[in-house]
């Protein structure tokens, strides 16, 4: 397959271009709901293996999944082959992806937990070599502060309709006779094995590799120095890690919430789908609003409104289903602001250790984003399942005091708006706006053009 030539610099790139380039998101995301979600229940209680060694194996991979990001960073920004820096990581990390999703998700007839941790690591760490890359190609698609919410809204978008057909394929496939855990594994595999790597290539025919405006190679230390030394950087990844922190207390209560908050443990799937199709639908707006304002401000503002839609929750009770469809609403409604806008404005801070450096370091700093999103992630669940249980609630001992459920409902939307407040005083006077980008973008062409 021969590379495309390489953008222009300053050209945006076109929707026909943005849709080839957001359609791995999709596959991607199809594998992301099962191996975090469905296959801990699959190895525990149909291949009947010991729950607590299974957490600790899954525990390891996902040790082993954080450390390779900042590694996979580091070599995709200093490799620098001939089909391309970004497009070559991205080609050839797909297969191990899908080889290693169909051994997890289809283990051979007596795989057990040596199975499960090594399979399991290759497609961590595959996954890794395949996310770090693709997210930094499409940093690197648009130099432009407006043109980088476009790239990143194709993405997400594919991201949220990908993690709605996860979401709807458990229901729809007993309609079908295909009815049980192992059978909906099967479906993912499937759809990973046959999807990714069609989406991929499709990618790979029509999207350009991106300039390497790279004028120096900046030794370890020193590079490090600079990482350090850039406080837009340090601000955003301060916000980005209290904001995954607030998105991650509910995304790990959300079935609890429902199942025992609310005494309605049928309207999870509906709700979950309500609440990412109104992600899709709010997507246009913010990118209206963060022409008009900035991109910070208008992630900001999205913030607050998710903030005032959540701040009922920890009141509502059994029955409140209707009530908590419509926080789903307007919190869906600002699911955009949330995934859209933060991505775009890495790209913006990334160009500040460009002009600085003259190295254009984008895998680097997007890995240590992807770290703190898992960090994020994890410590969502270090702090909220010590405390429901120190608090009374633990559904599998059959401890659902009230003091428990009241623990519930002020950890899944009492502490999340805490949080959120504290990313918001962080990013509202954000020192990177249109004006100032503009500034790195031509310090960094004048370096190229030399």
């Amino acid at each position: 397959m021969s590379a495309p030539p390489a953008s222009r610099v300053g050209a945006d790139p076109r929707a026909r271009t943005l849709l080839a380039y957001g359609l791995p998101a999709l596959p991607l995301a199809i594998l992301t709901l099962p191996f975090y979600v469905l296959v801990p229940a699959f190895y525990t209680q149909v291949l009947a293996l010991p729950i607590a060694a299974v957490g600790q194996v899954l525990l390891a991979v996902r040790l082993i999944d954080a450390a390779s990001d900042p590694l996979v960073g580091v070599l995709a920004d200093r490799w620098r082959p001939a089909f391309g820096r970004r497009r070559t990581w991205f080609a050839a990390s797909i297969p191990f992806v899908v080889v290693g999703a169909w051994q997890v998700f289809v283990p051979a007839p007596g795989a057990g937990l040596l199975h499960l941790a090594v399979w399991g690591s290759l497609l961590s760490v595959a996954w890794s070599a395949t996310q770090v890359p693709y997210a930094a190609w499409g940093a690197e698609l648009s130099r432009s502060y407006a043109g980088r919410n476009r790239v990143t809204a194709f993405r997400e978008a594919f991201t949220v309709v990908g993690t709605l057909l996860a979401l709807a394929t458990p229901a729809l496939l007993p309609a079908f006779g295909l009815p049980g855990e192992r059978a909906v594994l099967m479906v993912f595999a499937v759809a990973i094995a046959v999807g990714l790597p069609l989406a991929a290539l499709l990618s790979l025919s029509a999207v350009p590799e991106p300039k390497d405006r790279s004028t120096a190679r900046v030794p370890w230390r020193e590079g490090f120095g600079h990482l350090a030394a850039n406080a837009p950087f340090r601000r955003l990844i301060a916000a980005f890690f209290v904001n995954g922190l607030a998105n991650g207390l509910p995304a790990t209560l959300f079935l609890f919430f429902v199942q025992h908050k609310l005494a309605s443990p049928d309207a999870a799937g509906p709700l979950l789908v309500l609440y990412f199709v109104c992600g899709v639908a709010g997507v246009p707006f913010w990118l209206w609003l963060a022409r008009r304002t900035s991109k910070h401000r208008a992630w900001c503002i999205g913030m607050v409104t998710a903030c005032a839609a959540f701040a009922s929750a920890p009141f509502l009770g059994p029955g409140d289903v209707t009530a908590f469809a419509l926080i789903c609403v307007f919190t869906g409604l600002t699911l955009g602001a949330d995934v859209v806008l933060p991505a775009s404005i890495q790209a913006d801070v990334i160009d500040v250790d460009t002009a600085a450096t003259g190295e254009e370091r984008s895998a680097l700093y997007l890995s240590l984003w992807a770290l703190a999103t898992k960090l994020a992630l994890a410590g969502a669940v270090g702090i909220a399942f010590p405390l429901l249980g120190a608090a009374g609630f633990d559904p599998a001992a059959g401890r659902l005091e009230a003091s428990g459920l009241v623990m519930l409902g002020l950890l899944y939307a009492g502490l999340p708006v805490v949080l959120k407040f504290g990313a918001i005083a962080a990013m509202w006077n954000f020192p990177l706006d249109e004006q100032t980008q503009r500034a790195l973008q031509a310090t960094i062409e004048t370096r190229a053009a030399r």
